[in-house]
């Protein structure tokens, strides 16, 4: 690679996440600016400077394009996970819960069939009056 372009190869652009590549982006257009005025002024000294610089410029807006495209990806900060740890204790709390829960569902469902039954029985009673 040219001059001043080993902070900006693809792999380290790959893993910056997104403000930082627009970072760079930012700074590399104001160190093109910036050599575009010393070239004017004639008082550029690595004209490959220039290209290089460019060079840069194409990859950051490759990188960012790719990312917009689906074909890259930003760095993703893995999630801290904790260690399942499940103890004894742990266990029989989740058993209880359950038990609980089923114990719940099998009163609701007596609930509901001693509603159908006094319903059976109100409709009996209404008939043979």
């Amino acid at each position: 690679m040219a001059v001043g372009t080993k902070d900006l190869a693809p792999n380290q652009l790959r893993g910056l996440d997104d403000t930082k590549l627009a970072d760079e982006l930012k700074k590399a257009k104001e160190e093109l600016f910036n050599l575009r005025f010393q070239s004017a002024t004639g008082q550029l000294d690595n004209h490959g400077r220039l290209r290089a610089v460019k060079r840069d410029i194409a990859r950051i807006y490759t990188e960012m394009r790719e990312r917009e495209l689906g074909i890259g990806s930003a760095p993703v900060a893995e999630p801290v996970v904790e260690p399942a740890a499940d103890t004894k204790a742990d266990k029989k709390a989740k058993k209880a819960d359950k038990a609980d829960d089923d114990k719940a569902d099998k009163a609701e469902k007596k609930a509901k069939k001693a509603d159908k039954a006094e319903k059976a029985d109100k409709a009996d009673k209404e008939a043979d009056a």
